[in-house]
């Protein structure tokens, strides 16, 4: 029997991960120390060769993008969203004209109400910069088709990895799913250099939760503000940024977790995680 199925390869299992978005479009103007997010875009830079294979589409869950409830762009031609303030005028010139996959979005909004999750579609949004600036550097020919998933306005931890685990299975039909966000999000403390040892100890816990057992790992994670300095890294209500780990994490299912980044930035850690 012969046939296109026989000549086209299967889709293999992708890993889910959990990358930082860095501060507003910091890898594409100057900084001061100049080489301050060097070591981060190099990091995102070097992500697709190290996947098992090219991703068939990318889910993306950002940190700037919060909805009652879960909500999923449906566009197939998404714009830019530029939800940054105060930056050089060419920073609001960026493009990233990846492809939007509406069959896609339809699909997760099936499995996420399948698992008994509230979902629905969005064909206004666009990308917000949460999502297309690190994919810039990620898949900088923006050929990979993306579909951006909100958080929930909730902050809820145990209901974020629900939701990565309602989607799960897009991780055998060749799709990498992304939470993009930052590790240590503490405005105040960027920059201060009394947040260092506060940042590294939360960052300790944090690795630790990730290489856990996936249960336990799942019991850490749905518990992470009772975590040392964990408060001081996230102050109340301003988790949003460390909620798109939840979602790779509830997404890896049973593979094990690892810490694949981290550097000192801004007097503070940042993380970066990898599951499968």
């Amino acid at each position: 029997m012969t046939g296109h199925a026989e000549n086209t390869p299967a889709p293999v299992r992708m890993p889910t991960l959990f990358v930082p978005h860095g501060a507003g479009p910091c890898f594409f103007m100057e900084w001061n120390p100049t080489d301050a997010w060097d070591r981060m875009a190099a990091f995102l830079k070097g992500i697709a060769a190290t996947l098992p294979q090219r991703p068939r589409a990318i889910v993306l869950v950002s940190g700037h993008w919060l909805e009652r409830q879960v909500m999923v762009t449906a566009s197939a031609t998404p714009e830019l969203i530029y939800d940054y303030n105060g930056f050089p005028p060419h920073t609001y010139e960026l493009r990233y004209p990846a492809p939007g996959d509406p069959a896609l979005a339809t699909r997760l909004v099936e499995l996420l109400g399948q698992a008994g999750i509230a979902a629905d579609e969005d064909r206004q949004r666009g990308y917000d910069h949460g999502a297309f600036i690190p994919l810039k550097l990620m898949f900088p020919e923006a050929s990979v088709p993306v579909v951006q998933l909100s958080l929930r306005g909730d902050l809820d931890a145990r209901a974020h990895l629900e939701i990565g685990h309602a989607i799960a299975p897009l991780r055998n039909e060749g799709v990498l799913i992304v939470g993009s966000g930052m590790s240590f999000h503490n405005m105040r403390g960027y920059g201060d250099q009394r947040f260092a040892p506060i940042s590294d100890e939360f960052d300790r816990w944090l690795s630790d939760a990730v290489t856990a057992s996936p249960a336990r790992r799942d019991t850490l994670l749905q518990h992470w503000d009772e975590a040392p300095s964990a408060r001081l890294c996230h102050p109340p209500r301003a988790e949003e940024h460390l909620l798109p780990l939840m979602v790779a994490a509830g997404a890896a299912a049973n593979s094990p977790g690892r810490n694949i980044f981290s550097d000192r930035v801004m007097q503070t850690t940042l993380s970066a995680y990898q599951f499968g």
